[in-house]
Formats: structure tokens, sequence, C-alpha cells
């Protein structure tokens, strides 16, 4: 949907997200020297996809996120939420979780595509095209967390407040939940 940096050929972590609300504390300022050490795995793992070498993206993720799910402690500083999100990112490993299944980005169709591949449902976004399209585009996947950080079903995030990591190609308006009656179109990158 829009130009992307181009050297980047996997999912990226667009964030964590904590179902407590948005913009919790605008007085917690963002410091990029808090995290320095996470920086080179941030650099590869969360980049901006539009601006590659801003922090801004990050910025925004802490205000927005980082300072609601702050309210946990094991959330309660910048280094511990984005250390959380870079720790749950690699655990998940979504890249050879969908190459281990026979899904990589090609010009063929996947009916039912990532159902059931870590013993929960998780949340898929797509673009819709015109309604004449047979097919929606795969632009970004949820995995949804208990407050302990165990895996949970996403369809159950309303009544149990979880954590959600989501990896994607970062979303823009236009993306909404897959139509599970519709084949997903997983693009190549290039």
């Amino acid at each position: 949907m829009e130009k992307c940096h181009t050297k980047i050929d996997s999912w990226t972590l667009h964030g964590l997200w904590a179902n407590n609300g948005n913009d919790c504390n605008a007085t917690w300022h963002f410091n990029v020297t808090l995290i320095e050490d996470l920086l080179p795995d941030m650099e590869k793992s969360w980049p901006d996809l539009l601006n590659p070498e801003s922090t801004k993206f990050w910025k925004y993720e802490w205000y927005k996120h980082g300072t609601c799910a702050a309210k946990a402690e094991s959330l309660n500083s910048q280094h511990k939420y984005f250390s959380k999100a870079l720790e749950l990112y690699h655990k998940m490993d979504l890249d050879s979780v969908l190459k281990k299944f026979d899904i990589n980005p090609s010009k063929q169709y996947y009916p039912d595509l990532v159902d059931g591949f870590y013993g929960a449902k998780l949340k898929l976004q797509c673009v819709h095209p015109p309604e004449s399209a047979d097919y929606q585009i795969l632009g970004q996947i949820e995995i949804c967390f208990t407050p302990d950080f165990s895996l949970m079903d996403c369809e159950r995030e309303t009544r149990e407040k979880p954590v959600n990591s989501s990896v994607k190609a970062q979303a823009k308006p236009g993306f909404s939940v897959c139509d599970p009656e519709v084949p997903v179109y997983y693009p190549p990158t290039m």
C-alpha cells in the first residue's frame, strides 16, 4: 500500500499492545538512550518500514501502547516493554512457522492460512481488493497473549484483556480482519 524499505524480506514486529487503552501517559517521554542495547535487534526486527533511519515509530509505539502496557510490572519501563516485545517476536518466529507449513510469499492463494500453527487462533488482517476480486491480501498477523504471556485465542481477547503482539507489514488504514471464506494472497516482497 506504501513504498516500504525494500531490504526487508521477513515479517517484522509492529508492536506490543495492552488492551487497556491508548496513550495512557503523555508525560512519560520516549528516551532512545534507555534502549541502546536493544537497537541492533530493533533495527532488524522492529524497523520503521517507511523511515528506516528514524526512531519516530518506536516513539509512537511507546506513547500509544507502551505507556499503557507499563501498568504491568513486567512492562513498567521502556526497556522492559521493548525487550519483551522483541522476546515474543523471536519466540514466535513467524517466518519459520510459515515456511514449515510451506506458506511462502508467492503468486498462489492460501485458502486456510495459519489456523492452529501455535495451538491458538491468530487474528489475520487483510487488505480487501474491489468486490469483484476473489482473494484478499495478507497484511498483518496478530498473536494474542494472556497477561502472563501465555498464548491464547485472539477471539477471547475482549473477555480476558490479553497483550497483543503484532507481527506484520506495518498496517495503514484499509486493513481489517480477513474473511475466512475468501482465499488469502501472500504476495512476494519484490
